[in-house]
């Protein structure tokens, strides 16, 4: 032991003498020159002299640009606006290959094995019609997004574009007792909610971290993209010439994303005036240099650590679902399915906020998943129709044909205001329970948990419930 211990002080004070060697004979000499050196490169940098001319930096011309208050801003929305166009586009070949591989081919290939070795069929629907359909249909959904949002969104981060929407976004929730950091939580919501409160580790008041965590929902994650592109397509833009139709559909979508955007200011404004009252901490940012972007790191970092994490966290919460959509379309009782008589329960309530017992029970039965909410109405609007479409009770689907959809629902009772309330709906209710989950695993408190999950549920039935009595106040005057 003390030979070892006197070989490693020889090496250390031989690497001493080779570094003194090597430096020269005035190692403090050297040593505050550099750093003399160092300091003069960011006063240059820092610091325009009347007497010299401004020397070019690019740094400082980007962000002239990127954080100006008018183009500033534009850039901004623009900028996501193009990630979000990216990921839903891009995602639609992706998530079209998966659902045909594993709904198309692989359901029809287990329920004929099933069936060949004898299996009941009431094991083969519960597993097979049940949690399996779900849980691929979370894959075929999810997966696709998130694998193209996440990179995107990470190599805008390694760039160092990230911090200065954060420092565009400071004086408005400041203005709304929230932190500036809160934008970046925000714009991760966009992609998973789940994701988003993770994210929101970077706040470091406990306050306005819970504040974040409270309203990221109000971020239209990609799990409930699909169901506003899909009623927004049937419905809205078939409000006006074909030739329009793809824009105003595209429009209504972005205003139902800034009317969330819109929800998290007001309500971080209430929660910072309520029960999270405080002072707003002080924001020291620290813009980075830009730098090009570490692409091989960005991809294991997006895939792995976010895309795959909170994609398995969704199939836990999935599977179960999915089970329980099948045994409420299959168990009888008195002669008509749970599903029909807890639809008939809920039609008047729904009806009353401009939406229907359909909605309300997809909304309950898949609180584990906001991506099989449309294979979940269909579904249940084939069993309360009694329209031949889809394959059997419990058995989640998707129609190709939008005219078929749309005449699908209009059997259903659907009508303008059931397309616009769920599309208001889908942005204003519950946090799905991988969200839910989340929420509680980072604030360890039942009370802050419950508060996430049921405010924005209230809000959801306080605000369609006001645009339906609007709605048909005009109607009868019109």
């Amino acid at each position: 032991m003390q030979a070892n211990a006197n070989l490693q002080v020889e090496e250390l004070l031989q690497n001493a003498q080779n570094l003194r060697a090597t430096v020269g004979s005035d190692f403090h000499q050297t040593l505050m020159e550099a750093i003399y050196t160092d300091a003069a490169n960011v006063a240059d940098r820092a610091v325009q002299r009347p007497d010299k001319p401004a020397r070019f930096d690019l740094d400082r011309t980007i962000d002239k640009i990127v954080t100006d208050k008018r183009w500033g801003f534009l850039i901004m929305i623009l900028l996501f606006t193009l990630v979000l166009w990216i990921t839903i586009s891009a995602a639609n070949v992706p998530s079209r290959m998966i659902s045909s591989v594993l709904i198309d081919n692989f359901h029809p290939w287990l329920k004929n094995g099933a069936a060949a070795i004898g299996v009941p069929w009431w094991i083969s629907g519960l597993l097979i019609d049940g949690v399996y359909l779900a849980t691929a249909w979370v894959i075929s959904v999810m997966l696709p997004p998130m694998a193209i949002f996440f990179p995107l969104f990470t190599l805008l981060e390694d760039f160092g574009y990230l911090p200065r929407v954060s420092f565009n976004l400071d004086a408005l929730f400041r203005r709304n007792g929230a932190h500036g950091k809160q934008a970046l939580s925000m714009m991760m919501g966009f992609g998973c909610n789940a994701a988003g409160v993770v994210a929101t580790r970077i706040i470091d008041s406990p306050r306005e971290r819970l504040i974040a965590i409270i309203t990221n929902n109000f971020a239209l994650c990609n799990g409930r993209w699909p169901t506003q592109i899909l009623i927004a397509t049937l419905f809205i833009g078939a409000l006006v010439p074909a030739q329009l139709a793809g824009l105003i559909s595209a429009t209504a979508v972005v205003g139902v994303a800034m009317i969330g955007v819109g929800f998290t200011f007001l309500v971080s404004r209430f929660l910072s005036r309520t029960m999270l009252r405080g002072e707003v901490s002080t924001f020291s940012l620290e813009l980075p240099p830009y730098r090009p972007p570490r692409v091989w790191q960005t991809l294991y970092t997006s895939l792995i650590d976010r895309t795959i994490y909170v994609l398995w966290r969704a199939i836990v919460f999935a599977a179960p679902a999915g089970a329980a959509i099948w045994l409420v379309s299959n168990i009888h009782i008195g002669g008509t399915t749970i599903a029909e008589a807890v639809i008939n329960f809920l039609n008047p309530f729904g009806l009353l906020l401009g939406l229907n017992g359909v909605i309300l029970l997809a909304y309950v039965i898949a609180i584990p998943a906001n991506e099989i909410v449309i294979p979940t109405v269909l579904m249940l609007t084939v069993l309360v129709t009694g329209i031949d479409a889809g394959a059997g009770a419990g058995v989640m689907f998707e129609m190709n044909s939008n005219a078929d959809m749309i005449s699908l629902f209009q059997a259903g009772g659907w009508t303008l205001l059931t397309a616009v309330n769920l599309m208001l709906f889908s942005l204003v209710h519950n946090p799905c329970s991988t969200t839910i989950f989340t929420i509680y695993r980072e604030t360890g408190s039942k009370k802050w948990t419950t508060v996430a999950a049921m405010l924005p549920l209230v809000m959801g039935f306080t605000l369609t419930f006001f645009v339906a009595q609007i709605w048909r106040l005009i109607a009868s005057l019109v």
